[in-house]
């Protein structure tokens, strides 16, 4: 009898579905240490040219035109047009699901992103396929992209969201509201003053840390520009990923600023200038809200990809872990508030009631015992 082969599926549009996925495979390890894992990015392009080029068109849309994914995610939510554009990637993908299928040959399949999903359950449907499949949502609201009644187990943020889906008809046993999963490793991280130590921070200097993801979105360089009218010394963590443009502007502001301003490329440090910061500055991504929470630290959230991300601001604003900056309001003050009024003790013990860093250990032990249950029987 051969080892289980794991295949985990997952999409570079952002790098919370990757991240989520690379969490997964590492609790899945721990609980499957004979299963041999593969992890593989729907989106790339040593997977599908195709898919690449889907890929830097959403990207262009949302530089140019974000309001027509906007437009998008309303009309992709309702019941009748989800359902076909569903059907619509679904049948686009196929012919990458059927090739990823046949070469690895898993004994289960876990998603991160709706797109590879879509297609793993339209190949379950045609073939009619038992083979285990698993999602893991990575939003803080419930979209009909991600439903499909071929998958064999969910896993959600929250306990809303289960409730929303038990409605629409989902088994309850098939539901877990787990948590967005992050790395275990958060929980093991340095404290707070030796990373600020080791980041040379001066003792008692408020240190905010400016992050959009990896491809450095979210405005950074106007932030900066913002800081710069406050009257406190601040240090300034930027972390620019793989925006060379935004590293060269964040060195000439660093050169004339009144602030002590460190800069980060892509890195693997990102974590650990969570844990040494004060507050984050950053677009409402899923993953960077749930990291923030297990470390507690607050947020100040802004420019929301419409859709999913602004559901993510309305989460963390709602439970009091961050403050959403609408358009229109200007962020110095903000910031200057927020220091001055002491907001951020309450805010940083609001996160930590949100987190949930157990999700990814929880989720790789279910999806476990239900591979298992399969191959006994006892599903």
């Amino acid at each position: 009898m051969r080892a289980d082969r794991i295949l985990i599926l997952t999409a570079s549009i952002g790098s919370g579905h990757i991240k989520a996925a690379e969490a997964v495979a590492k609790e899945m390890q721990r609980q499957l240490p004979e299963a041999d894992l593969v992890t593989v990015d729907f989106m790339s392009r040593e997977t599908s040219l195709l898919h690449w080029l889907m890929k830097k068109a959403y990207l262009v849309m949302l530089a140019f035109v974000p309001n027509l994914y906007d437009v998008f995610y309303k009309v992709s939510g309702g019941q009748a047009s989800g359902s076909l554009v569903q059907k619509a990637f679904a049948i686009v993908m196929q012919p990458v699901v059927k090739r990823l299928l046949l070469r690895y040959e898993p004994t289960a399949v876990i998603c991160t992103h709706p797109f590879p999903e879509g297609a793993v359950s339209l190949w379950k449907r045609r073939q009619k396929s038992s083979l285990p499949l698993a999602v893991v949502m990575t939003d803080y609201s419930l979209h009909q992209i991600w439903l499909y009644p071929q998958v064999d187990q969910y896993f959600m943020a929250t306990e809303a969201m289960k409730a929303e889906m038990t409605a629409c008809g989902f088994a309850a046993d098939t539901l877990l509201a787990a948590g967005i999963p992050v790395d275990s490793g958060l929980r093991g991280l340095p404290g707070k003053e030796v990373l600020r130590k080791q980041l040379d921070i001066p003792d008692k200097q408020p240190a905010v840390l400016l992050m959009g993801g990896g491809l450095g979105l979210g405005g950074i360089a106007s932030t900066l520009q913002a800081l710069e009218k406050l009257p406190q010394r601040l240090t300034l963590l930027v972390i620019a990923g793989r925006n060379e443009r935004l590293q060269a502007e964040v060195r000439a502001f660093a050169r004339t600023s009144r602030h002590q301003v460190r800069l980060w490329g892509y890195t693997d440090k990102a974590h650990e200038l969570m844990r040494a910061a004060d507050l984050l500055i950053t677009k409402p991504g899923a993953l960077t809200i749930s990291e923030a929470f297990v470390l507690g630290l607050p947020m100040l959230l802004h420019d929301p990809i419409p859709g999913p991300e602004t559901e993510n601001a309305v989460y963390a604003t709602r439970h009091g872990a961050a403050v959403w900056l609408h358009p229109g309001e200007k962020l110095a003050p903000a910031v200057r508030e927020l220091f001055a009024e002491d907001c951020l003790t309450e805010m940083s013990e609001r996160a930590l009631a949100c987190a949930r860093p157990e999700a990814a250990a929880q989720i790789a032990q279910a999806v476990a015992v239900f591979i298992r249950g399969v191959g006994t029987g006892k599903k």
